[in-house]
């Protein structure tokens, strides 16, 4: 064998456990958007006679958007705290898995902190958006 596979193969393990890593993050993100575009429909459902008096008042589409979207972002904000702190109280378990990064490099928490508010942002716009579309006399008369 030559000194090349040799090397591939002594990493092999890390290579899988980081490839491992890497999908169960991608399915974490999907499973956080999808729960929290569930929870911001769901509350936007409940709402729909409060909003169709809102909008039967003269609240603008943009007013409606931001109260829903920042509904959903006070919630993202709350996880992502939590989770950069269970993230910081966890980096000892994962430090000998990283290589080259510190297990507290500031810019992969930031990175990873405003993907989470970005992916949180478009999760509450679409149900917003939705709750806009719809007609404030059929919501007055809904319920």
């Amino acid at each position: 064998m030559t000194m090349e596979q040799l090397l591939a193969d002594s990493y092999a393990p890390r290579r899988f456990q980081t490839w491992l890593f890497g999908l169960f993050a991608a399915l974490a993100l999907v499973i956080a958007t999808v729960g929290i575009y569930g929870v911001i429909s769901y509350a936007v459902s409940q709402r729909t006679h409060e909003i169709g008096i809102r909008m039967a008042l003269g609240a603008q589409v943009g007013d409606v958007l931001r109260m829903v979207a920042s509904q959903g972002m006070r919630l993202a904000l709350i996880g992502v705290a939590l989770g950069l702190a269970a993230a910081l109280a966890l980096t000892r378990i994962m430090k000998n898995l990283l290589f080259n990064v510190s297990a507290t490099d500031p810019a992969t928490f930031a990175v990873i902190a405003l993907l989470m508010m970005a992916v949180a942002l478009i999760a509450s716009y679409v149900p917003a958006r939705k709750a806009t579309k719809g007609d404030p006399l059929v919501a007055l008369r809904h319920e």
